[in-house]
């Protein structure tokens, strides 16, 4: 099971290394398929995953001031509250409606990817109760369904927020630092007071294989074509929502 939390985690690395979005994604059916966690628990664990490797991934855009930390309280503290009601939520539905709607989001993300033209956004203006909302929503799927939403922050932060591309990346994982922190808090409150029990050396094997996985994602997105990685890697995710729609939806 050890084995599998690397391998799992490096390649969830790897291809938040390479995009900058999208690999969160993949870390509850690694979590599910690979280490055999049950789906709620995969889902709150993979919010603390997520979480943390955001962070690590911040430092460098800190250090090197792509950060819009007016943004970040704008989009994160609405999201923050969005997230906690999402994971409220997805305590009280059955895992498999928030599969089916882990499913949809993983082909939107897929088609996203595929279509991926963020370095053509042009700078919107800002709308505050837009971007309110939009961290809201956001906040929302990321506590029900344990992801990041990366792919659905950086345009929002673009196109409503103002912002220019370089650093709405860089925004965005700090905003969902804070959001999926957030959900696991409420996930862990009501998970272990139902005696359920989380496996910590699996959540930290699978933060430090991110964390290596990202680094080696960052050089190899300098040395291989991205477009065609990143078509595959759309590919991959449509495959992976069919695994997970087979083998635990239907």
């Amino acid at each position: 099971m050890i084995i599998q939390a690397v391998i799992g985690a490096v390649l969830i690395g790897i291809s938040l290394g390479i995009f900058g979005s999208g690999g969160s994604i993949l870390t509850v059916p690694v979590l599910m398929y690979l280490v055999e966690m049950p789906v709620t628990m995969a889902i709150a664990s993979s919010l603390l995953i997520v979480a943390c490797i955001s962070v690590f991934g911040s430092i460098p855009n800190i250090i090197h001031k792509q950060v819009s930390w007016p943004h970040v309280l704008l989009f994160g503290v609405p999201g923050m509250a969005g997230t906690y009601a999402g994971a409220w939520l997805g305590t009280l539905v059955s895992s498999v409606i928030q599969l089916a709607v882990f499913v949809l989001l993983m082909l939107v993300a897929a088609v996203m990817m595929w279509r991926d033209n963020r370095s053509k956004l042009g700078q919107g203006q800002l709308h505050k109760p837009k971007v309110v909302l939009d961290g809201i929503i956001v906040g929302i799927i990321t506590g029900f369904v344990g992801v990041g939403g990366g792919f659905l922050i950086v345009p929002a932060l673009v196109l409503l927020g103002g912002v220019a591309i370089s650093l709405a990346v860089g925004t965005s994982l700090l905003i969902i630092a804070m959001k999926s922190f957030v959900g696991f808090a409420k996930y862990y409150a009501v998970l272990t007071a139902q005696q359920f029990t989380f496996d910590w050396m699996v959540i930290a094997i699978m933060v430090a294989g991110g964390v290596i996985g990202s680094l080696l994602g960052q050089w190899l997105g300098q040395k291989l074509p991205k477009e065609k990685l990143q078509k595959a890697f759309a590919v991959f995710l449509a495959v992976m929502a069919s695994v997970v729609l087979t083998q635990s939806v239907l």
